[in-house]
């Protein structure tokens, strides 16, 4: 199975440097999947072994900003790795939202490792509308 690629006019997605309130040590960004449905937006984020109150969300605009941190605890120090993909440390990922999103009404649920942010859509913007048809007759 192959992985839809977003389209750039929809939504955009960035990974921010290192920078403010983000370690310098490590930083990654999680997979991270964007859907539209009848009623909205919703962000799905991979973010196992992370616990809720290690994560933070803030809208800026039409900016959502994900960032956290996920802790390297469960293994000792002396280790020598031989494969390591499970990234630890910092991250920010921010997602830049389509216009119509109701971030006043957003759920975010963090549940079995995966973030899940509800967006719905404003009904101001995406309400459906008849046109007439005219005929020239």
């Amino acid at each position: 199975m192959s992985k839809a690629s977003p389209s750039p006019l929809f939504f955009n997605r960035q990974q921010t440097s290192a920078g403010e309130g983000v370690s310098s040590e490590t930083s990654w960004v999680p997979n991270t999947d964007v859907y539209a449905t009848d009623a909205g937006l919703v962000v799905s984020v991979e973010l196992a072994g992370m616990r809720r109150e290690d994560l933070e969300l803030a809208v800026v605009g039409n900016r959502l900003k994900i960032s956290g941190h996920r802790s390297d605890g469960s293994r000792d120090a002396n280790s020598k790795f031989l494969v390591m993909e499970i990234n630890y440390g910092s991250f920010e990922s921010v997602i830049d939202l389509p216009e119509g999103c109701d971030m006043g009404k957003a759920r975010a649920i963090y549940q079995n490792g995966f973030l899940r942010i509800e967006i719905p859509s404003n009904s101001k913007t995406t309400r459906k509308r008849k046109s007439p048809i005219s005929s020239d007759e």
